[in-house]
């Protein structure tokens, strides 16, 4: 990437996750294409702490997370497990996601193969931009493993019930053009650039008041558990403060006087 601001570059043995901030975007890269991008315990450790920032940093609107190399990740770190790491972190789990993804926005890039807990990163991910030639897929049911990062609750609330029990109990390659197909996939790109369209759509998130989306966010996710009775009082204890912070009028009177707004965060 040549945008941005970029964190200092080392070898994968020093850091195996790199971040760069790209015009208010995050990109977390998953740095050990050596190995397929496996996860092992430092690597968990350094997405989650990547997780954070993203929560944490007020000019940080969205974020991405992919693979270095030609592939996004192959799920964990086999050799790391059988030596007794712990491929998850307390708090977000494996890989430092699946169990608390952020609060922002955040999009995965998939190059090459999402597989096992690769596919549940990119299930624990808000959007999915993928190359046309990228295979997903959940093989444990095939090694007589159950697949527990979390794809087995979120793949029937991505695509219809029946097509997720089949790639679940079938341990199926999914190709991107069947996840296109049902919306698992929101973009497709030709190979090698994945990341040049999540950027994008990234890019089109963050232009937005930072407040108003993390708030959007905030009432998709948490709306499916809330009854009929409540989910409007809900909905309004997350977007009245919205509604009146100086963002919104900043928005407002950007509107009015038809130039860019300048986002606060406030």
């Amino acid at each position: 990437m040549t945008a941005g601001t970029t964190d200092t570059t080392v070898t994968e043995e020093q850091d195996p996750v790199l971040t760069e901030v790209v015009d208010g975007v995050l990109v977390v890269t998953i740095n050990r294409p050596g190995a397929r991008n496996a996860i092992n315990t430092v690597t968990a450790e350094a997405i989650g702490a990547a997780m954070d920032r993203l929560d944490s940093d007020p000019t940080l609107v969205s974020g991405i997370i992919t693979g270095a190399g030609s592939t996004f990740c192959a799920g964990m770190d086999l050799k790391a497990f059988l030596a007794g790491e712990k491929p998850s972190i307390p708090g977000r789990g494996f890989a430092g996601i699946v169990e608390g993804p952020p609060s922002k926005p955040l999009i995965a890039a998939v190059e090459g193969y999402a597989l096992a807990g690769g596919f549940e990163i990119a299930l624990a991910c808000d959007m999915i931009v993928a190359a046309d030639d990228v295979k997903f897929g959940l093989p444990e049911v095939k090694r007589g493993l159950v697949a527990a990062g979390g794809g087995l609750m979120r793949l029937p609330q991505r695509v219809p019930y029946h097509l997720a029990m089949e790639w679940a109990l079938t341990g199926a390659m999914i190709t991107a053009q069947q996840a296109h197909e049902v919306f698992l996939v929101n973009r497709l790109t030709p190979r090698g650039g994945a990341l040049a369209g999540a950027l994008e759509l990234g890019r089109a998130i963050a232009a937005n008041g930072p407040l108003a989306v993390r708030a959007t966010k905030q009432v998709i996710v948490e709306a499916p558990e809330w009854s009929r009775d409540e989910m409007f009082d809900r909905q309004r204890d997350i977007t009245v403060p919205v509604r009146g912070s100086e963002d919104a009028r900043e928005g407002a009177t950007a509107f009015k006087e038809k130039r860019a707004p300048r986002w606060q965060g406030r």
